[in-house]
């Protein structure tokens, strides 16, 4: 009966009702769904999720990394529904997962648009350091943390900055981020702001920032600046610290400014008088002056004359006879020396030096002392295919061809007669100073036998005596003279039988007609046969007739006697 007299639902509490059953319908687990605080116990704050479904949520999940969330009953909160009821009819929510969901969904807008994100810096991992991305965590590689490398990353953490999102995988739960691309970015657009208000030309002071081999960095209030080595001082700088130090303050001059890349290139020796203007009028040509050695390369040594000159004394120029030599063996750094100049190109800022020319040409100074025709006296220095070199006074060398080594034997056998060290004696042949070249004979101080020879002519007798019997011929010196040639086999006899070279001895003496006589060609030839010959023509001709009744034997016999009595 009582229940027949309860009051019917009005139509407001009809529609709340209706909607709580909607919110009902709407909740399901893996969702973010709003909530109401209706307790805060302890440590932990009951949520009312809707369709009288509560759950329980720790206070540390609303506070966090650069976060400090003051939690109030009645506060309305978001929420991840990982179960909608647990053992204890409570549903199971996190404020965590909620907000890392949200906070996905913003990091993938601003991955694909490019855009920065906010982060804090909470924890140092492996390789780098993790950041909360109001919610999600992301991944800091070491590497990005700084343009430079950072030692200590303290005064960076739990310090809300900005990042940039390199990668980024949601199945995976991956995400890498970068403090240092943002620094370049923010650093690019100072750069650009502080590289338009400088100009080619303009003269402003820097700080020494850092010194490499190469050069020194310079802050110009912002933007570095390369002071290259070379731009430094008109003279040679080995190091940049010979010329500032980090820290210094100094004064240079923009002497390029590439908008492009930002670099700058600077200079001190540009504010200072050029030393080379008139350099041509100071140094001419052929000047003897004194430098000292700066610095000493394979191809020669640098001379500096004055502050901000040096010459270069190129290897070629530095010893008259010292070919193959390395400079360092010739001259020593800091060394003073007499240098001779050569050639100055003010254009490209080149003096050439020579050092040899200090000196009188070897050659020419030998030439002087001993003229042609002269003897000379020296070492044997080396032996070649071609002939000997001999070291002469004056360090210099004379060579001794093959063909003037002997005036009988081929200069391919009588090099052999020689060794290194052997002290020999030659006549001077010639002297060419420009080619630095000198010739000497050693067969001319014997004298030439052609010459001394007399008037030789073809046909006539002439008495040999035997060098040499071979299986050839025979090896002979014409008697009164220093001839030597040689009687081939079939020059030896008329009649084949004869033309035994055993049958001739070493020392003995023989008579042979001259075939052959050029003293141009330096050639003899003399033959046995032909003597043979022609004293049989000749004794046929004074004996022989056809009436006489003489035999060929009796007339050869009386023209040998005939011989015989004549000498």
């Amino acid at each position: 009966m009582s229940a027949q007299l309860q009051t019917a639902p009005s139509r407001e509490d009809f529609a709340a009702l209706l909607e709580e059953s909607f919110r009902e319908s709407e909740i399901h687990e893996g969702s973010v769904v709003k909530g109401t605080v209706v307790a805060i116990e302890k440590d932990v704050a009951v949520i009312d999720i809707g369709a009288k479904t509560e759950g329980r949520v720790a206070l540390k999940e609303f506070t966090g990394p650069g976060r400090d969330q003051t939690l109030n009953v009645g506060d309305e909160v978001e929420v991840y529904v990982e179960r909608i009821e647990n053992a204890l009819g409570e549903a199971v929510i996190s404020r965590d997962k909620a907000r890392r969901e949200e906070s996905w969904v913003k990091l993938e807008k601003a991955f694909e648009s490019n855009e920065r994100v906010n982060g804090v810096i909470f924890n140092q991992v492996k390789g780098g350091y993790t950041v909360d991305l109001d919610g999600a965590v992301a991944f800091l590689p070491r590497s990005q943390v700084d343009i430079r490398p950072v030692r200590d990353v303290t005064p960076l953490m739990g310090v809300p900055q900005p990042f940039q999102i390199l990668k980024m995988d949601r199945r995976r739960g991956n995400i890498v981020v970068s403090r240092r691309t943002v620094l370049e970015e923010s650093r690019a657009e100072q750069r650009s702001e502080l590289v338009a208000n400088l100009e080619e030309g303009q003269v402003i002071d820097g700080v020494v920032k850092n010194i490499t081999e190469y050069g020194a960095f310079v802050d110009l209030g912002g933007i570095d600046g390369l002071l290259h080595v070379t731009d430094m001082a008109w003279r040679r700088v080995n190091h940049p610290s010979e010329v500032v130090n980090i820290g210094q303050t100094v004064k240079v001059k923009i002497i390029k400014i590439n908008h492009e890349t930002h670099r700058i290139s600077l200079g001190i020796k540009q504010l200072l008088a050029d030393p080379w203007e008139g350099i041509a009028a100071r140094y001419p040509v052929g000047a003897k002056l004194k430098g000292r050695v700066t610095n000493i390369t394979d191809y020669g040594a640098f001379v500096e004359l004055e502050p901000g000159i040096e010459g270069l004394i190129h290897v070629s120029e530095m010893s008259w006879t010292k070919k193959n030599v390395h400079p360092g063996k010739i001259v020593s750094t800091s060394q003073e020396v007499e240098v001779v100049i050569l050639e100055v190109d003010a254009v490209k800022r080149r003096i050439s030096l020579g050092l040899k020319q200090t000196l009188q040409n070897p050659w020419e100074a030998f030439a002087e002392k001993h003229p042609v025709g002269s003897t000379v006296e020296g070492e044997v220095k080396n032996k070649t295919e071609f002939g000997l070199f001999i070291g002469l006074e004056g360090d210099v060398d004379g060579m001794v061809h093959l063909s003037d080594l002997d005036w009988n034997r081929p200069g391919e056998q009588v090099i052999d007669d020689f060794k290194k060290g052997d002290i020999v004696r030659a006549q001077v042949l010639d002297v060419d100073v420009e080619k630095e070249r000198i010739s000497l004979g050693i067969k001319q101080l014997a004298g030439d036998p052609f010459a001394e020879a007399g008037e030789i002519k073809r046909g006539q007798i002439v008495t040999c005596e035997i060098l040499e019997v071979k299986d050839s011929g025979l090896e002979v010196k014409i008697v009164d003279t220093d001839l030597t040639t040689f009687i081939k086999r079939a020059e030896l006899a008329r009649d084949r039988a004869d033309q035994r070279p055993e049958r001739f001895a070493p020392g003995e003496k023989v008579d042979a007609r001259v075939t052959q006589f050029d003293r141009k060609a330096r050639r003899v030839t003399l033959s046995i046969k032909a003597l043979e010959m022609a004293e049989e023509k000749e004794a046929i001709a004074q004996y022989g007739s056809t009436d006489s009744g003489a035999s060929l034997g009796d007339i050869l016999g009386a023209a040998l006697k005939a011989r015989t009595d004549k000498k």
